[in-house]
């Protein structure tokens, strides 16, 4: 979690800035609204703001000051500075690839992984607000989305692909907080571990429906397919 040393203030686990709507300002105020901003340009002027100074330095003050107004100008599109967070969090989240490449889903997972270890090496207030915030932006749920679609070509059954999704987005974000220091073949090996965890737990599997319905068990298709 960021703690108000990393952020300046407690977060309000509550609240995010998906779920509260604003309603709109009576046209005489939209009116008096600084010119030349809007939610896209500060969200973008967040995002290098974190990346230039990091996130305990962040405050509306600094992040104004870079865009040439004053602080209170930016509540015209934000209530709080933890929207503005959430707002930087998703659009860091969408510079990420979510495509399916070819191959079986080894070789997917692998390649979705070491993409979102870049994204954590090259934007390191990330890990924290991702343990920090609920992210259900849109770039968040599409990240879940091309996961979920990715391990139901493992062929594993309900539970079992629950609890493959939960390790897998734990070692994910787990791995934040050693991207930048972890070798990479060090990664690289955790995630062979995860993955043939995986691939075991799909092989058993099928073995028993195999063994119930009394016929022999195919080979797993991702064996075949899983790229080192």
């Amino acid at each position: 979690m960021v703690t108000a040393a990393d952020s300046g203030d407690p977060l309000p686990v509550e609240s995010s800035v998906w779920l509260t709507a604003r309603p709109a300002a009576p046209a005489r105020r939209r009116s008096e609204a600084p010119s030349g901003l809007d939610r896209e340009r500060i969200t973008t002027a967040t995002v290098r703001l974190l990346d230039s100074e990091g996130l305990a330095r962040f405050s509306m003050r600094r992040l104004a000051g870079g865009l040439g107004v004053t602080a209170m100008s930016l509540y015209w599109y934000v209530d709080t500075k933890h929207d503005l967070l959430e707002l930087a969090l998703d659009r860091a989240l969408g510079e990420l690839a979510l495509s399916p490449g070819p191959g079986g889903w080894p070789g997917r997972l692998r390649a979705l992984a070491r993409a979102y270890r870049g994204l954590l090496a090259d934007h390191p207030w990330v890990a924290p607000l991702t343990a920090a915030y609920p992210n259900i932006g849109p770039h968040a749920r599409a990240f879940d989305a091309a996961l979920q679609r990715l391990l139901d070509d493992t062929g594993l059954a309900d539970p079992a692909r629950t609890g493959a999704h939960l390790a897998v987005s734990q070692f994910l974000h787990g791995c934040g907080g050693t991207a930048r220091r972890a070798p990479e073949g060090d990664f690289c090996l955790a995630l062979d571990v995860l993955i043939a965890g995986i691939e075991a737990k799909a092989t058993a599997e099928a073995e028993a429906m195999a063994t119930a319905s009394g016929k022999t068990a195919p080979t797993s298709p991702s064996t075949s397919t899983a790229t080192a």
